[in-house]
Formats: structure tokens, sequence, C-alpha cells
């Protein structure tokens, strides 16, 4: 291995000293209250807005099946994503904010728990799952939908406290931004 591989490697941490996939051991981490909040966004066409709005989509209650599918999406994330610690999580809500105007779904996920280790890949596989239910239940309708930016908007607890990011970056359903 290169010594700039090695650099690299030793600064990731789910790699070993020769570049080797590894489980992070979080035994001697400090156990604390964690939380993350991520946020996915859909644009579509304002009629499947209203189609969504008005509890006529044919396979049934959007939002009602996307906020399901997040919770348990976020419940199932160390068996989707490779070197994930199973969680036993306190709390997974999804929100949902829909704007007719610009055809647009904004989705906010929130995992939170007492632990050893931090609830961000929750939270996104949350975001995107409850996204990808949306698609598919819209995709009949519209199947030019667009998900996307899916990120990390906020994480505390930890020996690093609070993460947020930035208001210049973050995502703002009434700032009508355009995945």
């Amino acid at each position: 291995m290169s010594q700039l591989n090695r650099m690299k490697a030793s600064q990731l941490t789910h790699l070993n000293a020769d570049g080797s996939a590894l489980m992070v051991d979080v035994s001697d981490k400090s156990s604390s209250k964690r939380e993350a909040i991520a946020s996915a966004l859909i644009t579509t066409q304002p009629q499947v807005i209203a189609l969504i709005e008005q509890a006529l989509v044919k396979k049934g209650d959007v939002l009602a099946s996307a906020r399901i599918a997040g919770i348990m999406a976020a419940k199932k994330t160390s068996e989707l994503i490779p070197l994930c610690h199973p969680l036993a999580l306190a709390k997974v809500s999804i929100e949902f904010e829909l704007n007719a105007e610009t055809g647009q779904i904004f989705i906010q996920s929130l995992c939170r728990l007492q632990g050893q280790t931090g609830v961000e890949m929750e939270a996104l596989t949350a975001a995107s799952v409850a996204a990808l239910t949306i698609y598919d239940m819209c995709k009949a309708v519209d199947p030019a939908m667009m998900i996307g930016p899916i990120q990390l908007e906020q994480k505390t607890g930890g020996k690093n406290g609070l993460w947020q990011r930035s208001q210049q970056a973050a995502l703002s359903p009434t700032e009508g931004n355009q995945a």
C-alpha cells in the first residue's frame, strides 16, 4: 500500500492500518444522548402534490406509507449498510412538507437514542427510503420525479457535540430550492 493510501486509510475509521474494512469498536466510548436529523427533497409535478393531498393516489395513502417505510428503514439500517452498528433507537420520526406551487416534497427524519455511536446513518436511511416510497407510489403519474439532495442537517451527542449544516447549505422548502 502506498504512503498516500496508508495516510488516507488511517483517517477513515472503518479501515484498519492495511486498508481492510472493519467495524469500529465503540465499547470504550461514553454513552450519551444522540440525535440526527436528515432531509430529502422530491421534485415532481404540482398535480402529483394535489393527488397526494387529496388522497387520490391509487396505491393508497402516500405519506402514511412513506412514514412507516422510513421508520422501518431506520430500524434496519445495520442490515442495509455494511459496518453500521445495530442500534436500539428510542425515537424515529418522519415529517413532510408539501409545496404544490413548486411541486416539491420536503422530507425530514429524526432519529434519537442513548448510546455509544451516532444515528446519522439511520436518519439518512429513513429520509432516503421515505423518498423512495413516495416515488414508488407516484411513479405511474410522474416517472420523471427527482430525489435529491439527501443530506444530514444536524447531529448532537458524543464527544463532538453539535454539528449543524450551515444556513447557506441547508435545504429550505420555503425558499423554493430546486433539486
